[in-house]
């Protein structure tokens, strides 16, 4: 199957052109840049520190949509937008891994959904959809006597807050307990902040270096505490899971939303 990149030129986007370049069962089928980036014309081996595969980056991302089976996008909210409604008007399958997604453009995934196969995780790694069952699993188990806080690190270029990840584990979390996260989330403290509120799922968010990206879920009470965490040490393991998904969105799955729970095959029971 061809894979096509979107914001080829990221770092990411370097990530995903050698990984599916690396991966048996597909080709690259082009990737494609912003207006007046320097990566156009480039070739995208080059770009991705690889040798030449005789593909430039472009900057016609209706073309690459038509061209290619499914689309790989880890670039910004807004593009992610746009780029959904070349997914719906192309047919074209869309793995997402873009975080920070406001609440119009996810509807805008959900609209391209109703046409292709779309596939959106704040995560892509196999171990943190690992974490996200596990916290669903502790939190259901633990009373609201353990607090739990979420961690996360990122590098300093990481524009959003708390992480997609740290979020879709607050929401594991609060599944698991049944309520509803946004009832229950605490993400600022600020001065005199009182004392921490009963069953508050609270969120702390860390910037700095070239961290790929660090979480821990806490389960805290007296006497004991319970930390579940995940360390990713390269982005690899993001664009491994991405492709994976890409390859899954051509195995027979009608058009919807899914996550990688579904691609990895994973009980969605806690």
């Amino acid at each position: 199957m061809k894979i096509g990149i979107v914001g080829c030129a990221g770092r990411m986007g370097r990530m995903l052109i050698q990984t599916v370049l690396e991966t048996q069962g597909c080709t690259l089928g082009g990737g494609t840049e912003r207006p007046g980036s320097d990566a156009l014309g480039q070739d995208l081996g080059a770009l991705a520190g690889v040798p030449a595969v005789g593909i430039a980056v472009s900057g016609d991302s209706l073309a690459l949509f038509g061209a290619c089976d499914a689309i790989i996008d880890f670039t910004g909210p807004a593009a992610t937008a746009a780029h959904a409604v070349l997914a719906l008007e192309t047919a074209t399958a869309l793995v997402v891994g873009t975080t920070g997604l406001d609440e119009a453009q996810r509807q805008a995934l959900a609209r391209a959904a109703r046409k292709t196969v779309v596939v959106q995780a704040a995560n892509m790694s196999v171990g943190v959809n690992l974490l996200l069952g596990l916290t669903r699993q502790v939190a259901s188990i633990l009373g609201d006597d353990y607090d739990i806080e979420v961690v996360e690190m990122h590098h300093r270029h990481k524009v959003d807050a708390p992480s997609g990840t740290a979020l879709a584990l607050g929401e594991a979390a609060a599944a698991g307990r049944g309520v509803r996260l946004e009832e229950v989330s605490q993400r600022g403290r600020d001065g005199h902040t009182g004392p921490r509120g009963k069953g508050d799922i609270g969120f702390a968010t860390l910037r700095g270096g070239d961290v790929v990206g660090e979480h821990t879920v806490i389960f805290a009470t007296d006497g004991e505490r319970v930390e579940l965490t995940h360390k990713a040490a390269s982005r690899a393991v993001f664009a491994k899971g991405a492709v994976r998904a890409a390859l899954w969105t051509q195995q027979g799955a009608p058009p919807g939303l899914y996550s990688m729970r579904d691609v990895l095959g994973f009980s969605k029971s806690p």
